[in-house]
């Protein structure tokens, strides 16, 4: 997975997140929060993922 093809996918899942929160709540503060949220664990789980690639590059070079 490269960057551009992760930010495209979040992008788009925040938007959903965003509209579904908005439509099921009625408010955009709900919204804003979910959304943030989201952003949050995508961002984390990304970090995740590159460090994983990182170690298993470096275990299998030794």
């Amino acid at each position: 997975m490269n960057f551009p093809r992760f930010l495209v996918g979040m992008t788009t899942a925040s938007f959903v997140v965003a509209l579904s929160t908005f439509l099921a709540t009625g408010s955009i503060w709900k919204a804003l929060g979910w959304t943030v949220l989201t952003l949050i664990v995508l961002q984390v789980g990304y970090f995740i993922f590159v460090v994983r690639l990182i170690y298993r590059g470096r275990k299998s070079h030794r």
